[in-house]
Order: structure tokens, then C-alpha cells, then sequence
């Protein structure tokens, strides 16, 4: 894929598997990938594991620092963020306005089931209705496409491919 320098960010509330399907996808694309969770200030991260649920004035220094990642990448960067406003959205566009958004979206029972699995990260099973009841789904004009994460990692590899190609250069 050519053209300018554009980023992908992959959000979604926590264990909807936007690591897995950002690093997949920027294996895909020959390109590097930001892991947003990397980049949370230490606050947050205590905050997060103490089982508080963040807020929009947490989430400023953690959106600009993937802002900045974004922002400071040439060509094709793949990152994982879980963007759950479009307020939030519109902060990461003001970095990267060509960036394009894949939403992985799950059912809510199979996101308990993934959190109440996974081990070693610093958001608790908790704080995944506080996620969900901060979700705004992006919608029109948003540049976003959204990908159900119960199929397939090659499938919505596949489609995300092929959405990408068709939006314009």
C-alpha cells in the first residue's frame, strides 16, 4: 500500500484482542507497531490495577504520548489503543490525520472470559463494564471499520487488508 505516511490504530476495550490483531496486522504490512499500553504514565497503571476505573483527564497524557508515537513514525504504523471516545479519536486524528481506526468488537461474554483468562496485565477483570459503558462505536464520517473479534486473527487480518486498500490515497 502506498501513498502517505498513515497510521492504524486498533482499539477496543481490553482483552478484545487489539494486541494480537495490531502486531498481526503490522507483520502484514511490513511496518512497526506501538503498543499503547506500553505508553500509560505510571498513574494510570496504579490506578488501573488498584481496580479505579480511569477518567478523560487520565487518559489526556496517555492519548498524547501514542498521539506523539503516531505522529512522530514515518510511513505505515500500527497501533493498539483502545480509543473508546471519539473525543479521544479526534486527539490521535490531530497527530495522525490520515489515521485510519479498526474496532475489535466482542460480545461481552466473550470478553469476561478472555479478561478472567489472561494473566500479568494491569487491568482487572473490574473495570471492563466501566470500558463498555465508555464505548462510543465509531460511526459516519469516522474513517472506521469495524471487525467482530470472534473470528478468525487471518480473517480480520484479510478484511482489514482489503478495507485499507480502498480508502483513498
Amino acid at each position: 500500500m502506498s501513498g502517505a505516511p498513515r497510521a492504524i490504530v486498533v482499539m477496543g476495550v481490553s482483552a478484545s484482542g487489539k494486541t494480537s490483531l495490531g502486531r498481526t496486522l503490522a507483520d502484514a504490512l511490513g511496518c512497526g507497531f506501538v503498543e499503547g499500553d506500553d505508553l500509560h504514565p505510571p498513574v494510570n497503571v496504579a490506578k488501573m490495577k488498584a481496580g479505579v476505573a480511569l477518567d478523560d483527564a487520565d487518559r489526556v497524557p496517555w492519548l498524547d504520548a501514542v498521539a506523539r508515537a503516531l505522529g512522530a513514525a514515518e510511513g505505515w504504523t500500527v497501533a493498539s489503543c483502545s480509543a473508546l471516545k471519539r473525543a479521544y479519536r479526534e486527539r490521535l486524528l490531530a497527530a495522525a490525520p490520515r489515521a485510519a481506526f479498526l474496532l475489535i468488537d466482542a460480545p461481552e461474554a466473550v470478553l469476561r472470559h478472555r479478561i478472567a483468562e489472561r494473566r500479568g496485565h494491569f487491568m482487572p477483570p473490574s473495570l471492563l463494564a466501566s470500558q463498555l459503558t465508555t464505548l462510543e462505536k465509531p460511526r459516519a464520517p469516522e474513517r472506521a471499520l469495524i471487525l467482530d473479534a470472534t473470528r478468525p486473527m487471518e480473517t480480520n487480518v484479510d478484511e482489514a487488508l482489503a478495507w485499507l486498500r480502498s480508502l483513498p490515497g
